[in-house]
């Protein structure tokens, strides 16, 4: 039997795992690793992401919108949907891996829900660059 999701070090080991997947990744591992500078600084603002939207925490202080609007930008607009969608695999293969239980079906929902709203924005946010 898996472990359930119930304290910010399973979301630690959760965004690791994942991010180690992610920086290995042909596709779209690149984006990650040119554009972050410290990787120790990002995984723990990503743990207050997911630690806020699972547990409700209030640590985490950020925008993404914004965040990924500007690595788009920076990579000419290259990114799309299919590249969300690979993002998306990983995360459901690393929580399945690890984890069981309620919030890992939580979190698989979340994140497909934020992709989309991401890759609507990064789409919408080239209309007026």
């Amino acid at each position: 039997m898996k472990k359930q999701i119930e304290n910010r070090d399973d979301l630690k080991l959760l965004v690791r795992t994942f991010y180690d997947k992610i920086r290995a990744d042909q596709e779209i591992g690149f984006f990650f690793n040119e554009t972050i500078t410290d990787w120790e600084e990002h995984l723990e603002k990503l743990t207050d992401f997911w630690e806020a939207n699972i547990l409700g925490t209030k640590n985490y202080n950020g925008n993404p919108i914004t965040v990924h609007n500007a690595v788009d930008k920076k990579f000419n607009h290259q990114i799309t949907s299919n590249l969300f969608g690979i993002w998306l695999n990983l995360w459901f293969a690393t929580l399945d891996e690890l984890f069981e239980g309620e919030n890992v079906e939580i979190l698989k929902r979340r994140a497909q829900k934020m992709s989309t709203f991401l890759i609507m924005n990064i789409f919408k946010s080239r209309e007026h660059a």
